[in-house]
């Protein structure tokens, strides 16, 4: 068995235990009359939430020259706690036999806005703070973020199913929100420069892996166009 098999059985059943996990609560939102849209909503929501608190802090950085590494950490619980309603809505779905065409195209469009907004206060803070490299790595992050669910969303158009590469939205979520909780902890330990590494290695994983995923994803498609039958 390939790497990418194993990992790929390693992720998805590390995603059925969780959803053992969050069964019960999804049935409970079920039995409340909670939508799916809804629960997206929320979580879109919260995601604002904890970039709202990234942006304060860039604020803070900028006119009091505090770098409020407390609202980062909170920025990063935050981004954990909202992003788990992105396996909640469609637990909902599932469960609640409310899946639709719309709830899909809703959730992709919500979850890439979360992103925009996540690492978009991220670029901020690192330039307020006076990172500017760190600011477009982050950037280069959110490029690549957004470029993986593009390409899968393009190969979809043209009847591929595109789902390879390491770094998709769970992990560049777990990367961003620890990257965060780690930055705050150590710059409320005294450590600043450190805590701002720590943020800036973070951005650099997501910014490599994710846009090498984008490109092993077109090259998928390559070959996958390349074999298809021609109409």
């Amino acid at each position: 068995m390939s790497n990418k098999n194993v990992y790929q059985k390693e992720r998805d059943g590390l995603q059925q235990g969780i959803y053992a996990v969050i069964n019960p609560i999804v049935r409970l939102l079920i039995r409340m009359g909670v939508t799916p849209n809804m629960v997206t909503t929320i979580g879109l929501l919260g995601n604002l939430a904890a970039a709202a608190l990234i942006a304060y802090a860039a604020y803070c950085a900028q006119t009091t020259g505090q770098w409020r590494f407390d609202l980062i950490t909170w920025g990063g619980a935050v981004t954990i706690i909202f992003s788990l309603f992105d396996m909640l809505d469609g637990q909902v779905a599932r469960l609640g036999n409310m899946v639709s065409r719309f709830g899909a195209l809703y959730d992709s469009v919500l979850d890439r806005y979360c992103e925009l907004f996540t690492v978009g206060a991220l670029s901020y803070y690192l330039i307020m703070t006076g990172y500017p490299i760190g600011a477009l790595i982050a950037f280069l992050a959110l490029v690549g973020s957004i470029m993986v669910s593009y390409v899968r969303a393009r190969a979809e158009g043209v009847g591929l199913e595109c789902k390879v590469g390491f770094m998709q939205r769970p992990e560049r979520v777990v990367v961003t929100a620890l990257g965060c909780l780690t930055c705050g902890i150590v710059g409320l330990a005294g450590h600043p420069d450190t805590a701002m590494i720590i943020l800036m290695v973070a951005m650099g994983i997501i910014a490599v892996f994710a846009n090498l995923t984008a490109f092993a994803r077109v090259g998928v498609c390559r070959r996958g166009l390349k074999d298809a039958p021609k109409p």
